[in-house]
């Protein structure tokens, strides 16, 4: 049995594993993600790389620049390619690409990062909705059940937007930030508006909220929990932040009254 052989999914490899226990080993396969560097180039110009899932690649190279602050809105966005090499070009009407400052957040290996910018100042108004509760039972039930790559490796996080009463978008990634940034990427490329709910597997740390927060998403929902400082910038915000999502229940730190119970 050899070590690897690609699968017809470019998004997964069968891997050979030995099952080990007390009394046994078994030979089987495992289906394990794909994860490939890509570098980021703005007007041809490099701005950083990340190690990304080979989904959605032409978000993610719009979202990244997002969560770098140098683009922030749809106009500016004129053209991506996404070159075979692994690059990512995107092309924008911005005036200027010289390094920002970056924090380096949360992130597994240093992949958060955002601009100073973004994490000072006022915010500005977000995108007014609401969210019924049936409409969070498909909203998360779609979002778990969207692909099978989740449950196929168990290695990929996902992250969903919620709009028009029904699942837009949707992208799963090996990196919980790079999920949301496809989000913010095709909400800069035109595929949705922030007028909605996002839903991510991962947790709210200040970074996630942060990118959700300036694009004006209104309502931030998570399967697990929130940091202190992602609460803090929900309140400094306004947004709706609801953690520990299940279709029957939300515990919402922040803003609840954009959630509708059925009661109401």
């Amino acid at each position: 049995m050899s070590d690897m052989r690609p699968t017809p999914s470019t998004h997964t490899m069968s891997h050979s594993t030995t099952i080990v226990t007390p009394d046994s080993r078994v030979e089987q396969y495992e289906q394990v993600a794909i994860e490939t560097p890509y570098s980021i180039a703005l007007n041809d110009e490099t701005i950083g790389s990340s190690m990304v899932l080979p989904i959605g690649l032409e978000e993610f190279g719009v979202g990244f620049l997002f969560g770098q602050g140098y683009i922030s809105s749809p106009e500016e966005v004129k053209e991506v390619i996404v070159c075979p090499e692994g690059r990512i070009a995107v092309y924008a009407d911005v005036e200027r690409t010289e390094p920002k400052e970056v924090i380096i957040t949360s992130g597994c290996g240093g992949t958060g990062k955002i601009s100073r910018e973004m994490l000072e100042g006022a915010f500005d108004p977000l995108q007014e909705t609401t969210i019924t509760f049936p409409e969070v039972r498909q909203f998360i039930r779609q979002s778990l059940h969207y692909s099978t790559l989740g449950n196929d490796t168990h290695c990929v996080h996902g992250c969903g937007l919620w709009q028009d009463n029904c699942l837009k978008v949707y992208y799963e990634d090996v990196g919980r930030h790079n999920a949301v940034d496809k989000v913010m990427g095709a909400i800069l490329l035109g595929k949705a508006t922030p007028r909605a709910a996002i839903y991510t597997t991962g947790r709210l740390t200040s970074d996630m909220v942060l990118k959700c927060a300036r694009m004006g998403i209104p309502i931030i929902m998570s399967r697990t929990s929130p940091s202190s400082l992602g609460l803090a910038i929900a309140r400094r915000s306004g947004a709706t932040l609801a953690a520990y999502a299940r279709p029957d229940r939300l515990n919402v730190f922040n803003a609840p009254e954009r959630i509708i119970s059925e009661a109401e």
